[in-house]
């Protein structure tokens, strides 16, 4: 039997596992993080989960709609808004809300989603186990397999290629990745006007604001703040130092009155690629496979897909 070895836990990884192993072809998945998920983080916090990563998705292709549809059936998901209104940063005043695609969020945290894939996939992911170097062959670690997937941002992939790798580093080499912080905040009660989410535009810390309650279908008093990518730039190796700031840009963004009862920052150093790519996945002639939200427009059902389709060109390779 064929053998694959597949890097990242996040969607995209566990998309292309699952629809190897569906294939017939045995597949290890190896993630370097002690869950599940990759960047779709849930955090357990003060008794309830919080997504602290991707915070909704949308499904379009026929495909995805069926995954979706079944998420649904299970009560994994549930439809949230078609609405999100824009905040001016200067002036801290709201617009009406924008018409735009259904977004759906999870019930129990956005990371359930992956972990579903997985376990109705049968597969197990060896957590906390990373991969060290991809040499042709391809050997990964001095294991030689018939395949080997990279599903992570582009300068992650790049630590784990040899250098006798070129196409394969080509490909990563060059192309820019935003960083985000995201603030965590809970309250003891409500205190800003109703809203799902909303875009921010002009303002120097924040870009975007979700209130998880609404989102969760709870209305528990916890809002997530995404910064822009600008203020985390100089963030990154110390993001619980910028809380104070993230919050007062929050607080006067909505007009809350009261500071938080919590508040947690989590880092994301490769939140999004800064320019999308026209093709879905990359598999050359080394079968050493590129895949993830940076394939494609950096959507959740873009890193799904990417890896889907990725899965059935190795399959055609190596059967």
């Amino acid at each position: 039997m064929a053998k694959v070895i597949v890097a990242g836990g996040g969607i995209a990884g566990v998309a292309c596992a699952r629809e190897l192993r569906a294939r017939g072809i045995g597949v290890e998945v190896r993630d370097r993080g002690r869950v599940i998920g990759g960047r779709m983080a849930s955090r357990w916090i003060d008794g309830r989960i919080v997504d602290a990563g991707a915070s909704y998705f949308t499904a379009r292709s026929p495909e995805f709609i069926e995954v979706v549809d079944d998420w649904l059936i299970r009560g994994l998901v549930r439809p949230w808004t078609h609405r999100f209104p824009v905040i001016d940063g200067p002036s801290a005043t709201l617009s009406e809300p924008v018409p735009g695609p259904l977004r759906y969020a999870a019930p129990h945290g956005i990371r359930s989603l992956v972990a579903d894939l997985a376990t109705r996939g049968g597969l197990r992911v060896s957590q906390s186990s990373p991969i060290s170097m991809v040499r042709p062959g391809p050997v990964v670690d001095g294991e030689p397999v018939d395949a080997v997937v990279l599903a992570m941002p582009d300068p992650q992939a790049l630590r784990h290629l040899d250098p006798d790798l070129d196409t394969e580093r080509t490909e990563l080499i060059g192309r820019r990745w935003s960083p985000a912080l995201a603030l965590l905040a809970g309250w003891e009660a409500r205190g800003w006007p109703p809203l799902d989410g909303a875009f921010v535009h002009g303002d120097p810390t924040l870009a975007w604001i979700a209130d998880d309650g609404r989102r969760r279908g709870d209305n528990a008093p916890v809002l997530v703040a995404h910064s822009t990518a600008e203020f985390a730039a100089g963030r990154l190796t110390d993001p619980r130092a910028a809380a104070g700031d993230l919050t007062a840009a929050l607080r006067r963004l909505l007009g809350i009155p009261t500071d938080p009862a919590w508040t947690y920052v989590q880092r994301w150093t490769f939140a999004r690629p800064e320019q999308p790519r026209e093709r879905t996945y990359f598999l050359g002639q080394a079968r050493v496979g590129l895949a993830g939200d940076g394939w494609g427009e950096p959507r959740v059902e873009s890193a799904w897909r990417s890896g889907t389709e990725l899965a059935r060109a190795i399959a055609e390779a190596v059967g």
